[in-house]
């Protein structure tokens, strides 16, 4: 059952059951070879950045729709195990699960991660958002920019402002992310810790769930801080394997983040 008390962080987004295979390389078109390691797991980005906020503490609730299978019966069995409100997770037997574009919604404020990204997005999107969140290739597909340093990315932020946006955060994996805003239109680097990734999978998914975690639960931190905190809980995500099974559980994370 999910927690009690009003719902703090709403997600909109794809539910998606990993099938994953551990092998040594990547077969060749047309061949077959053997593999050290088989697993289900529980993805989708909306799905993902839901259970990264929950985890963290947040009440949240999600918004989708999943197949009337076994994959779609499973995936409703994790929220609630998770602690998120399933009233609004459908279930269809016309389509199975799927994904989508995320927005993650928290009281007045929209977070809005443009995944997967589209040369042609709806200008609405960047004047609605409250927060603009890309990696570097979805950057590159929204404004032709290759994105290979901080400099870069306060190119993309700049060209987004000028596209309605009213904060930008571009995420650079182990070097961090770039903010900007209309208020401060300087773009700021934060950095990362460095740490020993084990697997990057769903890392950005990790990082904007605590953004949406710390957008909710701590609205008086500023915006770098939120980042700071964000990119460390992400940066712990990447030493373990898997997607949500690396996400970490607030009581085991340094409670000076809280």
């Amino acid at each position: 059952m999910a927690a009690a008390g009003p719902t703090e962080v709403v997600v909109v987004g794809s539910c998606m059951t990993d099938l994953v295979s551990l092998t040594t390389r990547l077969p060749k078109a047309g061949e077959t070879i053997h593999g050290h390691k088989f697993f289900v797991g529980f993805g989708g980005k909306g799905a993902n950045q839901c259970i990264q906020a929950a985890r963290l503490g947040a009440k949240t609730l999600m918004i989708c729709k999943v197949g009337k299978d076994s994959f779609g019966n499973d995936y409703i069995e994790n929220f609630k195990r998770n602690g998120i409100s399933t009233e609004f997770v459908g279930q269809t037997e016309d389509a199975a699960t799927g994904t989508a574009s995320i927005i993650v919604n928290s009281e007045v404020k929209t977070l809005f991660n443009p995944a997967p990204a589209h040369a042609e997005l709806d200008p609405q999107f960047y004047t609605h958002a409250d927060i603009f969140c890309c990696n570097e290739s979805e950057a590159e597909i929204l404004t032709g920019i290759p994105v290979g340093s901080p400099e870069d990315a306060g190119k993309v932020g700049l060209m987004l402002l000028e596209r309605g946006c009213k904060l930008v955060i571009v995420t650079l994996g182990a070097e961090g992310c770039v903010m900007i805003s209309v208020a401060e239109p300087i773009p700021k680097h934060v950095p990362a810790g460095k740490v020993r990734a084990v697997d990057t999978t769903g890392a950005g998914d990790s990082f904007v769930g605590a953004l949406a975690f710390f957008m909710a639960c701590y609205p008086n931190l500023s915006m770098e801080e939120v980042i700071r905190r964000s990119n460390f809980i992400a940066s712990v995500s990447v030493q373990a394997s898997g997607t949500q099974s690396s996400y970490p559980y607030r009581k085991d994370l340094p409670q000076d983040l809280f």
